[in-house]
């Protein structure tokens, strides 16, 4: 009752103003009224009605029930257990208390009765306890409505009702045998069972530990898989639940029932290509329990990574490749969600495993004598796609099976062979015969006659995977030549040098307006992602980029175009940087040096590097991540995760991003630029520290060779000293420029020593000194500031000590008036003591005499008066002739008689 006080003395200022209801109070209150002091049990059940009526329609109901009537419902369930009829009324009643009136929604400061409701239901343990003994009831409608009071208190107060299941003994296992009743209590008892185990670690290992995979794949079974409607989905989401935070649990799981029932779930039964809302949902769940089962637990796990393994392992080894292929790659009439869902599972079940990449290679699809590999098959949906989402997860697929497997990456760079000049131009439909290599050749070359460079982006972008970190399939790649489009144009060209082509033209088809610019925004990264990673260690494949002297100054122009985004100027000058960083040609115009000069030149140095500075604030790089799950499958965004379509579900921070762009500047990528970024800067400098050539000046350049006259041997020393002076006069001007450069950089800041730097170490050591200065001055000022703060804590603390020795003193000079006082007040104590008491006694023993004498005076006056009454009696006696002296003696013996019979 003290609790719905105070819950009154809350309701009290929101329910009873000027615009509440004011007869829904009274109404309710005449109501309970009823149903607690009623005599007739039909009309307490009538009252019982009208009071869930009244509760269910009306938010005024609702928050005068939660200010009187939990005292009289809650009676009713405790006292009248017997009464099914009144329970079910009551806990109707609760569930109506706790349910929001959708029809009805106020302001978003108004308080919530449903929110109050709970609370107050769920304050008391003793409650929920209650709650979970009705579970126990024969009665259908009790228990059903006991689930559904229970699902409203935890969507709630889900916190406080977790608590509260915890500490009551059985309440789980009460819960978890509801999942063997009745078809609709078992749906309410799964839902419930949903909602308490998605964060409480605690209730999903006792929810484990009840036996609860059985049950969840019982269910399945009896509904139908994943033709089942959403009792299936929450059987998974229930999974899903136990699976993502515990490797205790999935090695539970795969060691007792094994993963055979969890794939027979993806497989497809009756029409292939009939696919409802429902089974998209539910095959989405059973794809994300699988993708659960491969990433093996949470990251702080320790037993996450073998665990992970593990279950790769055993999912390939029951042939969870198969059923993934047809959801993703042989059903066409999956929908889009569903099939990138597949892809990318496979893409995570081989990353760094041998054993399935080597299963992945072998593996074959359609029917004999059709069957082809089934990495063709990827590579024809990566090119044919229409949905730039499958795109990205068949791109994700390859991007992984490359990936530390160099292997693969040379079988696949094997079949790139060019086809006949037939096939070139064959529509992509025939590539059906095609190795993969000629297929993907094919791709990269289809789109350009007809003005649409998007499959040659995607082409490029699986190039890229099967070249990165390889040079061996680099220069295989480079080798190969495509012939002219037209004959006429001239010979074949190399695939580098088409790339470049397409770059070119990718450029000027955004320029010029002939192509949407939001669909071509992302060709241009992928295609110079693709020549970054091939240029990359690899200088066969930069000499090759520089035996065409325009791409040179194409490049130049892209990296100083304001016209294109941030990410190409970016990615440009990275690809220019690797053209010297990389470069080993000492022919004039290629090399290392011709490049810094022409960069230095038409770029300059501070706007090539703010290039990177701009690139690396961008939003496609800081945002690069690791790939993360998707958020986790519930009732309530499901059917949204199930028609998601092309970008849909991208987050609203990436503006204008093309969702494509978010493949090219993956984590790994990112990372690789920033480690590329760091040597482009270092080969700058020293490129302009040395000179071009070498010059090794040895004693035998300057001694006279035998059999040299005297004109030849000045002549040569002549030739010697010129181009040494040249080489010195090149290596000033370039040091000229760099210092101006970097004056522009520095600004006020620069120091007057950095214009006369004369070579690259002593630039070097000023750059140092000058960090080394500007840190000490920092330290400087630093420990200014800490001397000031020491100095006037110093100062604070100081006259703290002066004023703490001054209340010292004046205490100490109290305690000495003080011992003073006290050694006074002993010596009077001990006088009095020694003097007094004698006097003390006397007196005492005179007040006692006087008490003692006035007590007998007293004595002896009523002694006297007895002695005159008894000699008026005695005279009396005589007068009337009685014996006075007989009658005493009689008296004697009679009181002695009294005291014998007393002993």
């Amino acid at each position: 009752m003290d609790l719905v006080a105070k819950y009154q003395g809350v309701v009290g200022r929101v329910f009873r103003n000027e615009n509440s209801g004011s007869t829904e109070d009274s109404y309710v209150e005449r109501l309970l009224d009823r149903i607690s002091n009623g005599v007739l049990a039909e009309d307490r059940r009538a009252a019982m009605l009208e009071l869930q009526s009244v509760v269910s329609e009306s938010r005024a109901g609702q928050m005068a029930f939660g200010a009187m009537g939990f005292p009289v419902i809650l009676s009713v369930l405790k006292e009248e257990r017997d009464d099914f009829e009144m329970v079910r009324g009551a806990l109707e009643t609760l569930v109506s208390a706790l349910s929001p009136i959708d029809h009805a929604k106020g302001p978003a400061n108004e308080v919530q009765p449903t929110l109050m409701n709970s609370d107050l239901l769920s304050r008391e343990v003793d409650n929920i306890s209650l709650l979970l003994n009705l579970l126990s009831e024969e009665d259908f409608y009790v228990r059903y409505y006991t689930l559904q009071l229970l699902t409203a208190l935890l969507t709630n107060s889900p916190q406080r009702l977790q608590e509260a299941i915890l500490s009551i003994p059985r309440g789980i296992t009460r819960l978890m045998d509801m999942l063997m009743d009745r078809e609709v209590i078992r749906n309410e008892a799964l839902l419930l069972l949903t909602y308490l185990t998605r964060e409480a670690e605690e209730i999903q290992k006792i929810v484990v530990f009840e036996g609860a995979f059985e049950k969840i794949f019982s269910i399945i079974k009896e509904e139908g898989g994943s033709e089942g409607g959403v009792v299936v989905q929450d059987c998974l989401e229930l999974l899903n639940n136990l699976l993502r935070n515990s490797a205790s649990n999935q090695v539970l799981l795969r060691e007792t029932m094994g993963f055979d029932q969890l794939l027979s779930v993806l497989k497809l039964r009756g029409t292939a290509y009939k696919f409802t809302q429902q089974k998209t949902i539910n095959l989405l769940s059973v794809l994300e329990t699988i993708n659960l089962l491969i990433m093996g637990g949470p990251e702080t796990d320790p037993g996450r990574d073998s665990n992970k393994l593990t279950n790769k392992t055993v999912l390939v080894q029951k042939k969870v490749l198969d059923h993934l292929f047809m959801l993703g790659v042989e059903s066409q009439w999956a929908p889009v969600p569903v099939r990138c869902t597949a892809l990318h599972c496979i893409g995570d079940l081989i990353a760094n495993h041998p054993k399935n990449l080597e299963e992945l290679a072998s593996k074959r699809l359609g029917e004999e004598p059709d069957l082809e590999p089934a990495l063709n098959s990827v590579l024809r949906i990566l090119l044919r796609t229409s949905s730039k989402q499958e795109f990205m997860a068949a791109d994700y697929l390859f991007k992984n099976f490359c990936q530390q497997n160099p292997d693969g990456q040379t079988m696949l760079a094997s079949t790139l062979i060019l086809q006949p000049q037939s096939m070139i131009h064959a529509p992509v439909e025939e590539d059906i015969n095609m190795s993969f290599g000629s297929m993907l050749l094919h791709g990269l070359t289809t789109g350009e006659n007809e003005g649409d460079l998007e499959t040659c982006s995607r082409a490029a972008s699986v190039l890229s995977h099967v070249i990165k970190g390889n040079n061996q399939c680099k220069e295989k790649v480079l080798q190969i030549e495509l012939e002219a489009p037209t004959p006429t144009l001239g010979g074949p060209e190399p695939l580098l040098h088409r790339m470049v082509k397409y770059l070119a033209l990718a450029s000027s088809m955004t320029k010029d307006g002939k192509s949407n610019s939001s669909e071509n925004v992302f060709v241009q990264p992928i295609i110079l992602k693709l020549l970054i990673i091939w240029l990359s260690d690899c200088p066969n494949a930069v000499q090759c980029f520089l035996d065409s002297r325009p791409h040179l100054t194409y490049l130049l122009e892209l990296v100083s175009n304001p016209t294109t985004t941030v990410s190409v100027r970016g990615l440009a000058a990275v690809l220019l940087g690797e053209c010297v960083i990389y470069n080993k040609s000492n022919a004039s115009g290629k090399d290392a040096y011709s490049i810094v000069d022409a960069i230095s030149q038409k770029v300059g140095l501070t706007s090539y590097f703010l290039k990177f500075d701009e690139m690396q604030k961008s939003y496609l790089f800081t945002s690069a991540k690791p790939f993360l799950p998707h958020k986790p499958l519930t009732r309530s965004n499901a059917a949204s995760m199930a028609e998601i379509e092309d970008g849909g579900n991208e987050s609203s921070d990436q503006k204008n991003e093309h969702p494509m762009l978010t493949s090219v500047f993956d984590s790994q990528f990112v990372y690789f630029l920033k480690r590329l970024e760091a040597d482009i800067r270092e080969k700058m400098v020293e490129a302009y520290s040395s000179p071009k050539s070498q010059v090794t000046v040895v004693p035998a350049e300057l001694e006279k060779r035998s059999g040299e006259n005297d004109v030849d041997y000045i002549k040569r020393l002549k030739t010697f000293v010129e181009k040494q002076c040249h080489e010195i006069q090149d290596l000033l001007s370039r040091n000229a420029t760099l210092a101006e450069d970097l004056a522009k950089t520095g600004g006020n800041n620069s120091s007057p020593l950095e214009h006369k730097v004369s070579g690259g170490s002593d630039r070097v050591q000023m750059e140092t000194l000058r960090r080394d200065l500007q840190e000490a001055s920092q330290r400087i000022e630093t420990l200014k500031a800490d001397k000031a703060k020491a100095e006037s804590e110093a100062s604070t603390y100081k006259n703290l000590a002066g004023k703490t020795e001054s209340d010292l003193k004046s205490l100490s000079d109290a305690y000495n008036s003080l011992e003073q006082a006290n050694f006074q007040l002993e010596k009077e104590v001990k006088a009095l003591k020694s003097g007094d008491i004698e006097a003390l006694k006397e007196e005492a023993r005179e007040e006692a005499l006087k008490e003692s004498e006035a007590e007998l005076n007293d004595l002896l006056v009523c002694l006297g008066q007895e002695q005159s009454k008894v000699e008026k009696l005695s005279n009396r006696l005589r007068e009337l002739g009685e014996d006075v002296d007989k009658l005493l003696e009689d008296i004697g013996d009679d009181v002695g008689a009294d005291e014998d019979e007393d002993d």
